[in-house]
């Protein structure tokens, strides 16, 4: 085959194949010409070529996830790059600290021992490493059933626990195999090395092992065909729909449920979704299903993204449309019962007075630069003004708003702001800052009925298009387990006429001396604002 010219916006481009010159993009020419297999060859020569994907695409006349199929349907695997592994260059992250609070932010992806980001939607082995060191023990059995690339089974490997991957996917055994071909300087190493058992295996079915034989589950399944990783194979989550996909998804919750050792812990990672511009909690959604398998909560962890521009033409789109670019995943740390808990320590929580008086006295000052991603990290000195600003410019309309502050479970005040349309609210923004402190289960029953009674009441107030922004935090029961109290508003708030528009996650800036290690459990440092529409339907 003929090498690609590549295009200028002078010059013409040639055909690979037969070298006619031609205007635009040579895709069509070329499906039209010479068939669909010369025009695969053609993009995978121009991508070995080192073209950029960007170029690719205008070559082409094709769009990224078009280039992702040519690139899954020729491997059996979708890879962003053709290159081998490197040579290793060192064998652990440098300055590695276990994370201790429920948001991980790794602004730096990995690339100790043979990790790389050639592979679509792995996740950074910063992940597995704290997973594994947290809940696992040397020669335990960590269980990964959507392996890809095999990072998993690369920390495992270093960190001395015996593995056991799989994949419905051959290609990506053959991968994960590539990657484990390494052997780690017994220098560096004092403990066992233990060879992980990689094979094709569908994560619904772990009918050859035993129950209660794993010591820890830890996985990124693939969810709501944000990423295709294969073409045509059977058992291929990424294939479905929403629905479909959580169907199956509760096959893979209750064979986890079955294999995992009482007492021991199961974490996936996932992520939410779009349809219509409108925020798809797939991830709630998830947590469901392994709740109802019979898994409990025992972290809810934030996941923050660090590839997402909030600037410029993503800054004017994102004002214009009044829509958020996603930016966080959650990992749920799930436990097997079986084991009893002793009470976890409380966490330390300011003035409740003075926090509704700072509600009271909130400053109405605009802010010169909105934020355009789902994660709102703010400083301690100003984080409830900033968080204030933001929705009150973002989301009012100009219409006017009214705070509702939920200073214990049944107990809301109103603190009414000015410009209020004869049309009606624009906003509705709700706060509950006695759930910094609330442990009860039965308390926050009562808190979720009182909230949507409160909503009920206030929405023939609203004007149309009008948002309703809660403003609440997930909490830790007496028992030491997670109460994932936004992810139970919107199981809540089936309401006919509001909409889920945004989930965002919003937290302090960390402070540079970082935050104490917490014995039992990760200390919740996260909050939600959950980003209703109110619409006519």
């Amino acid at each position: 085959m003929t090498t690609v010219v590549h295009k200028t916006r002078e010059a013409k481009s040639a055909c690979p194949i037969c070298g006619t010159l031609l205007e635009g993009p040579i895709g069509k020419h070329i499906r039209n010409e010479h068939g669909e297999k010369d025009f695969a060859q053609a993009v995978i020569k121009a991508k070995e070529e080192g073209l950029p994907d960007r170029e690719i695409g205008l070559l082409f006349g094709i769009s990224f996830r078009q280039l992702e199929e040519v690139m899954t349907q020729t491997y059996g695997v979708n890879i962003s790059a053709l290159k081998k592994p490197r040579k290793i260059r060192y064998w652990e992250p440098r300055n590695f600290k276990e994370e201790f609070t429920t948001v991980w932010s790794f602004k730096q992806r990995g690339d100790w021992a043979t990790h790389d980001g050639r592979y679509r939607g792995n996740w950074s082995p910063y992940i597995p490493r704290n997973v594994i060191v947290k809940y696992s023990r040397h020669g335990d059995i960590v269980l990964d059933y959507f392996v890809g690339s095999g990072t998993t089974a690369v920390e495992a490997k270093l960190l001395g626990r015996r593995c056991i991957a799989r994949d419905v996917n051959p290609a990506c055994i053959a991968l994960t195999s590539e990657n484990l071909r390494f052997n780690p300087p017994q220098t560096l190493f004092p403990f066992p090395i233990f060879e992980p058992e990689v094979m094709v295996g569908d994560a619904r079915d772990l009918s050859d092992l035993p129950d209660n034989s794993v010591d820890l589950i830890c996985a990124h399944p693939p969810y709501a065909g944000i990423i295709n990783y294969s073409t045509d194979i059977a058992g291929d989550l990424s294939q479905l729909s929403i629905p479909d996909f959580l169907r199956e998804m509760k096959k893979v919750a209750a064979e986890s449920l079955r294999v995992v050792k009482p007492g021991k812990k199961c974490a996936i990672l996932v992520g939410d979704t779009r349809r219509q511009k409108h925020v798809v909690p797939v991830g709630f959604q998830t947590i469901n299903v392994f709740l109802e398998a019979g898994f409990k909560l025992k972290e809810l962890v934030i996941k923050r993204q660090h590839n997402c521009r909030s600037t410029g033409f993503w800054y004017e789109k994102s004002i214009k449309h009044n829509f958020l670019l996603l930016a966080h995943e959650y990992l749920p740390i799930f436990e097997k019962p079986g084991v009893c808990r002793s009470p976890s320590m409380g966490e330390n929580v300011s003035d409740h007075a003075a926090v509704l008086r700072a509600f009271e006295a909130s400053s109405s000052t605009s802010i010169n630069e909105l934020e355009t991603t789902t994660v709102w990290i703010f400083g301690e000195d100003d984080f409830e003004e900033r968080i204030t600003q933001n929705v009150a410019q973002r989301y009012s309309g100009g219409n006017g708003y009214l705070t509702v502050v939920f200073t214990g479970h049944s107990h809301a005040v109103m603190f009414p702001h000015t410009n209020r349309s004869e049309k009606g609210l624009g906003l509705v923004f709700v706060r509950s800052p006695f759930l910094k402190y609330e442990r009860s289960l039965t308390n926050i029953d009562y808190y979720l009925d009182e909230l949507r009674r409160t909503i009920e009441a206030l929405l023939p107030a609203m004007k149309e298009s009008g948002f309703i922004v809660i403003e609440t935090r997930d909490t830790r029961t007496d028992d030491g387990y997670i109460l994932p109290t936004a992810k139970r508003i919107v199981d809540t708030l089936s309401i006919d006429n509001l909409w889920l528009k945004e989930l965002i996650v919003v937290a302090q800036q960390e402070k540079t001396q970082g935050f104490q290690k917490v014995v039992e459990s990760l200390k919740i440092v996260h909050e939600y604002l959950l980003v209703y529409e109110v619409t006519t339907s």
